[in-house]
């Protein structure tokens, strides 16, 4: 299936602080997004990648101009308050040929090419998928007066990531079924999920990290010294 990556940068990154947006901070001698790019590189089968930007935004351009990638970057389009409006520009935008979509958030600077590999083998499977990651420790639901209403078992929760991936058909279908409540999804597969698409967890990673307060750009400044000197490594 030809796939097409949407790269969600629209965000203004306000719990990160700073004056700019954090996918534009600099890690390891260069912007977060530049990283983004090059780890999505490593998956032949994306085709095409549709940057999703704020409003106003000039500084994306500037950093990707000059840069060739294995997939061709379409020129950007402006995202808007909510993630899922975001998405839907974005889809919009790509090319009708696409017809696997993944969702992806341009401060996850590091998704491996393993999990690439696992999440689109398992969407092509199974029409959806989400990296997911075993959650180690015990959750708590609670109510507005923090009571604790249930906990639910361990083995059955994941924390999910980005990418995450459907077919380009099941994404417009869920945006059309759930248009008057958008605003309600923080993520892509809850969208699907409400739309009544069954979504799949493929292999999460650890590193995927996405990249929210100082501590995570600190965790990422770390681990790209520690990458920085080893033959092959990509990081």
């Amino acid at each position: 299936m030809k796939t097409g990556v949407l790269l969600l940068a629209a965000g203004s990154g306000s719990r990160f602080g700073g004056d700019i947006p954090k996918q534009y901070v600099e890690a390891g001698g260069k912007a977060i997004i530049l990283h983004t790019l090059a780890h999505l590189a490593a998956e032949p089968r994306i085709s095409v990648v549709q940057p999703v930007i704020a409003d106003g935004d000039e500084v994306f351009a500037r950093l990707v101009a000059n840069i060739h990638f294995p997939f061709a970057l379409l020129p950007p389009v402006t995202g808007g308050a909510e993630r899922s409006i975001s998405m839907q520009r974005g889809l919009t935008a790509l090319p009708q040929d696409i017809e696997l979509v993944a969702v992806h958030d341009a401060a996850r600077p590091l998704p491996s090419e393993a999990m690439l590999t696992d999440v689109l083998n398992v969407a092509e499977r199974f029409g959806a998928a989400v990296p997911g990651l075993a959650v180690h420790d015990t959750i708590k639901r609670v109510d507005a007066d923090g009571k604790v209403l249930e906990t639910p078992e361990r083995h059955t929760l994941r924390a999910v990531q980005t990418p995450q991936v459907a077919r380009r058909d099941w994404f417009e279908q869920a945006l059309a079924r759930e248009s008057e409540r958008l605003h309600l999804h923080t993520d892509d597969a809850s969208l699907l999920e409400a739309a009544e698409f069954d979504v799949h967890v493929s292999r999460g990673d650890s590193d995927n990290r996405k990249i929210t307060t100082m501590a995570d750009l600190a965790w990422l400044e770390s681990l790209l010294e520690q990458h920085k000197h080893p033959q092959g490594n990509r990081i």
